[in-house]
């Protein structure tokens, strides 16, 4: 089969390139005919070798697809099942992560598209305890979305909001996007910060649900947090842009006793945070990290309710062959998702 392959150690060395068909799937496993799959931006690291990786390797962990069969001892899939499946494809299932069920955390995992063959190819082989089913009614295009949704479903979980509560998303990409809309699912008050140059996805966001949209260059959006909340501030923020700027913004926008929750990465970029700030104002600061079971079980049954929309993300589509166009959009955000497809 064709593939998209990080071949050797090093910036670059990756080539579109033959490499062996998945061998039958052993006990426990699922041989798996991709039908869409999501570029990410680990992915792009990979690439430029910023990220841990065991070439030869098949890139990609965002996707969707239909198993084609079933090792020993599975029960909860059958071949014509839709599926994805969670980026930490092995784990150890011994370290006090896993046995607690912080799986994300595995001491010793091993993630699909790094050190595990991935999705970036016709066919690929997932484990039955990393499987998820993709919901009636959701197109395969949006099932490929289903992992980073997860990891916003795990951001939601682990910073706890309230009903009540009033949000703040900084940065309106497609995790700001899906954060707008999770936060909306439970309840919240959501604001969506951006740029002038976001003003396309500014709108997207409102189209999304989201409450309010500001344009940080246009106007004070310190100040008009504070009057949408009375004065206070946020109750939550979500830091989703990854660009200095955002993160000083964002410990202006929450409200003292306040949540700042960290999405983006930064790659080798060292950010500096204002350590006065966090504490003067007894701000709850806490990062963010990939995903495990009960965001998973989140993300299902907020698509299956038809409570967040996944297709209007993806805006760009390319063949797997036009993996270098599908990754030069990517890095120039030039759109939001971009989604490739295997060829025959």
């Amino acid at each position: 089969m064709k593939a998209v392959v990080k071949t050797a150690k090093g910036p670059g060395n990756v080539a579109y390139t033959d490499f062996p068909d998945p061998c039958k799937p052993g006990p426990g496993e699922l041989l798996v005919e991709v039908k869409a799959t999501g570029v990410c931006g680990t992915d792009l690291h990979i690439l430029e070798d910023t990220f841990r990786n065991h070439p030869p390797v098949v890139l990609g962990h965002e996707f969707s697809g239909v198993v084609l069969e079933t090792g020993k001892g599975v029960t909860m899939f059958r071949a014509g099942d839709r599926v994805t499946a969670e980026a930490p494809a092995r784990l150890c299932g011994k370290c006090m992560y896993c046995r607690t069920g912080n799986y994300n955390h595995c001491s010793n995992r091993s993630g699909m598209g790094w050190g595990e063959n991935g999705s970036f190819a016709k066919y690929t082989i997932i484990e039955e305890q990393m499987a998820h089913i993709v919901p009636c009614g959701v197109s395969f295009k949006a099932g490929a979305l289903m992992e980073p949704m997860a990891c916003v479903a795990h951001a939601i979980e682990i910073t706890g909001l309230k009903g009540d509560d009033t949000v703040v998303v900084s940065g309106p990409g497609p995790n700001g996007l899906l954060m707008t809309q999770l936060a909306k699912a439970e309840g919240a008050t959501v604001i969506v910060t951006g740029t002038g140059a976001d003003a396309g996805r500014l709108e997207i966001a409102r189209q999304l649900g989201a409450d309010y949209t500001i344009n940080v260059q246009a106007e004070d959006a310190a100040a008009r947090i504070r009057e949408l909340t009375g004065g206070y501030g946020a109750d939550a923020v979500f830091e989703c842009a990854g660009a200095q700027s955002s993160i000083d913004a964002c410990f202006e926008y929450v409200r003292r006793m306040g949540k700042y929750t960290q999405m983006a990465m930064f790659g080798n970029r060292k950010m500096a945070i204002d350590m006065d700030k966090l504490v003067v104002k007894e701000i709850r600061m806490i990062g963010s990290q990939s995903q495990r079971w009960t965001s998973w079980d989140k993300t299902v049954k907020l698509l299956a309710a038809g409570k967040v929309r996944l297709d209007p993300l993806v805006t760009h589509e390319f063949g797997l062959s036009d993996w270098k166009s599908a990754f030069e959009v990517f890095e120039k955000k030039q759109g939001l998702k971009v989604v490739m497809y295997p060829e025959e």
